[in-house]
């Protein structure tokens, strides 16, 4: 049953996501945040920085563990104990999301309002993905991820309200490194924005690139 209805949701906020891009209002659900319970086989459940099982964990939370869900939102395929979903909870708390399919919140719709400020998280989708990016709207700051010795930066290519861009931020370091960096967002304004693999340069080729996100300086 959750399949059906999350990839109707994804088309819809793919929908909002393209609306963003060319700076019109994207709209969020009427819905609060929300509880629920954390439901495995007995083992821990990773959380991930993005939504996406390839995605680094950044920590695990107990089987039976109650959580707040700020948002939810779109991401890999999952199929948990409570059914195959590609809905994604962000839990603030633990700093990073866990699939739907292993939350237990009482209902097969959504219950939280989707991602936005704040929360927006994407990582490269194709290839070998070494890239993972992050806006954090509180003070208008892009945090990379350099996942790979590939001998390939992960960058952030980015748009401002205006359609401005594309903009980058380079995570040059190396496998495992990353960089924080303030980008001249202006406070309730937008930033469209993905998350690449590229050989560092002024105009660079991109390659295995996320989708696009749009998120919101607070």
């Amino acid at each position: 049953m959750k399949r059906s209805v999350h990839r109707r949701l994804a088309g819809f906020f793919l929908v909002l996501a393209t609306a963003g891009a060319f700076g019109l209002a994207a709209a969020t659900p009427a819905l609060a945040a929300a509880t629920g319970t954390v439901k495995t086989a007995g083992d821990p459940l990773n959380v991930r920085r993005a939504p996406s099982t390839s995605s680094s964990a950044v920590r695990t939370v107990a089987n039976g563990a109650s959580v707040t869900i700020d948002c939810q939102t779109i991401g890999t395929e999952v199929t948990g104990p409570l059914g195959t979903t590609t809905l994604w909870d962000y839990v603030p708390a633990l700093g990073g999301y866990i699939s739907d399919g292993y939350v237990y919140t009482g209902s097969d719709q959504r219950i939280a309002p989707d991602c936005g400020v704040g929360s927006g998280s994407a990582e490269c989708s194709t290839g070998v993905c070494a890239g993972e990016g992050q806006f954090r709207s509180s003070d208008a700051h892009f945090l990379v991820y350099d996942k790979d010795a590939d001998g390939k930066s992960a960058v952030v290519a980015y748009w401002l309200k205006g359609g401005a861009g594309p903009f980058y931020v380079w995570a040059s370091g190396g496998n495992g490194t990353h960089v924080d960096k303030a980008v001249p967002v202006a406070k309730g304004s937008w930033v469209y924005y993905k998350v690449c693999v590229a050989n560092a340069a002024a105009n660079p080729v991109l390659e295995a690139c996320s989708g696009g996100i749009t998120d919101y300086a607070a």
